[in-house]
């Protein structure tokens, strides 16, 4: 199993920075995508931002402020979270979409999350 393990989240103010990082691990052949996800209290998981292919997409609600990154040779992907708002307060989970030795089709995996707190 692939193990995705987030870090950098905490308690900041408004207009402030943070950066997450996720690191993957475990054996596989690649990683063909991983993006970031956050959940509110109450409400759904949505997409915050994804690289692929050297591609990334962004939710509208954070384009301009939050930026992804990834470097390949470390498996891992960086989210860096600028001018961050109260309404972005959530638990952020990495995600990652592997190929896997052994096995046939793509496997999705998800961190645990890192909270991510901004005040007012």
């Amino acid at each position: 199993q692939v193990q995705l393990v987030e870090s950098g989240g905490g308690l900041v103010q408004a207009g402030g920075s943070l950066r997450l990082s996720c690191a993957a691990s475990g054996i596989m052949f690649s990683i063909n995508a991983m993006g970031w996800y956050r959940q509110a209290p109450g409400k759904q998981r949505e997409l915050v931002a994804l690289t692929s292919g050297g591609r990334t997409t962004y939710a509208d609600s954070v384009k301009g402020r939050f930026t992804i990154s990834r470097d390949s040779a470390k498996n891992t992907v960086y989210l860096q979270m600028d001018s961050l708002k109260p309404e972005d307060t959530a638990v952020y989970y990495c995600n990652a979409d592997a190929s896997l030795v052994g096995v046939l089709n793509p496997v999705n995996y998800w961190g645990k999350g890192t909270l991510v707190t901004v005040s007012s």
